[in-house]
């Protein structure tokens, strides 16, 4: 056989695991069905401005060791994650924070925010919340949820909130502080010239075929490695066979619009239910851009069907027991190694991402 790996797919996961074995002195080859590399961490770049093509990707992460490794391919700029929530012609800062409170209620010190937040859930009497609106109500209170997170939801999951389960919201996170840097990790910022470069770095010197959908061509592409590392759909690698495992998905608007600036942040979140998307994104804002004119995404949840592609797993209990039986088919067959959110059917941050590609890279090489 030509090669010690084949690799389907070009995202962090394939890529991270084609450098370490490339570095082991294996032969891979990557093949990706889409025109470039990336997966949908992809940025194109246009007029000077690095658009992120699906959907916002911010890097984060308190692991100092996956931060050290993705500077070895990348200068990272020091953006700070702080969007904002428009609902009617309100903006609040988010997360939920002193800077929401005083905007929503006036209060200026935490005992009044928490005050005001408390007295709301104590009228509300629920003991046992039955459903996701119950849920969201019996931790933030009726003015919180009604304006920042019914809609916004009911968009996101194409469902009224009294139809979603408890569980999807465990817990929202209330800061008393004066802080709108979305995450808590040490680490945060973007590529410096988008996130392909950064692939493109990681892929260096090993051979990568574009515009190659490997389920057309498996007879073929198998016959080539030792070993197949598969970052696609798991379900879909087995035909289905044990049935379809459900997501949900994404579709943008992408515009050019001929000004410096649109909406004076990178992201902007509708929580009201009647605008038909859930966030706008200016790209240029992720590198404080100059450019004269400026991008924007706008971003719209869909039920996903074959064919669409798949974003965020449905990891309900029927969709894991699912994923088990084909996770088990998985290990019991041995000759492929399944990985990166599709594979592993989980939602993962981007740092996830590679540190389970570096832990599969240690077990495997």
């Amino acid at each position: 056989m030509k090669y010690d790996y084949l690799i389907v797919g070009s995202g962090l996961f394939g890529s991270v695991f084609a450098r370490e074995a490339k570095k082991k002195g294996k032969k891979c080859l990557v093949v990706e069905k889409r025109d470039h590399v990336g997966g949908n961490v992809y940025c194109e770049e246009i007029h000077g401005i690095q658009v992120h093509k699906y959907g916002a990707h911010i890097f984060h992460t308190s692991d100092r060791e996956i931060w050290q490794y993705v500077n070895q391919f990348a200068e990272f700029n020091n953006y700070v994650n702080s969007p904002i929530a428009r609902y009617k012609q309100e903006l609040y800062n988010l997360p939920f924070n002193m800077n929401t409170f005083n905007k929503m209620w006036g209060v200026t010190t935490p005992k009044e925010a928490q005050d005001v937040i408390m007295e709301q859930i104590a009228g509300l009497h629920i003991v046992r919340p039955a459903n996701l609106e119950e849920q969201a109500l019996s931790l933030v209170g009726r003015d919180v949820y009604e304006k920042l997170i019914k809609g916004y939801t009911e968009k996101q999951w194409g469902r009224e909130c009294r139809e979603l389960p408890a569980f999807i919201i465990r817990r929202l996170p209330l800061r008393f502080t004066y802080d709108n840097n979305y995450f808590n990790d040490r680490y945060q910022g973007i590529p410096v010239g988008g996130y392909t470069r950064l692939i493109e770095r990681l892929l260096e010197g090993v051979e990568v075929r574009l515009k190659t959908d490997y389920l057309r061509h498996r007879e073929e592409l198998d016959g080539l490695a030792e070993r197949v590392v598969y970052t696609g759909m798991i379900d879909q690698f087995y035909g289905y066979s044990m049935g379809v495992l459900e997501y949900r998905s994404l579709r943008f608007e992408t515009e050019e619009l001929k000004m410096e600036n649109y909406q004076g942040n990178a992201v902007v979140n509708y929580t009201e239910k009647e605008v038909p998307y859930t966030r706008i994104i200016e790209h240029k804002h992720f590198e404080f851009g100059k450019q004269p004119t400026t991008i924007i995404s706008r971003e719209y949840p869909s039920e996903w069907k074959k064919g669409d592609e798949p974003y965020y797993p449905i990891n309900d209990e029927r969709n894991d027991d699912i994923y088990e039986r084909y996770k088990k088919r998985a290990d019991e067959d041995g000759r492929v190694i399944f990985g990166g959110r599709l594979g592993s059917y989980r939602y993962y941050d981007m740092d996830k991402v590679i540190a389970e590609a570096l832990k599969v890279c240690r077990k495997e090489l």
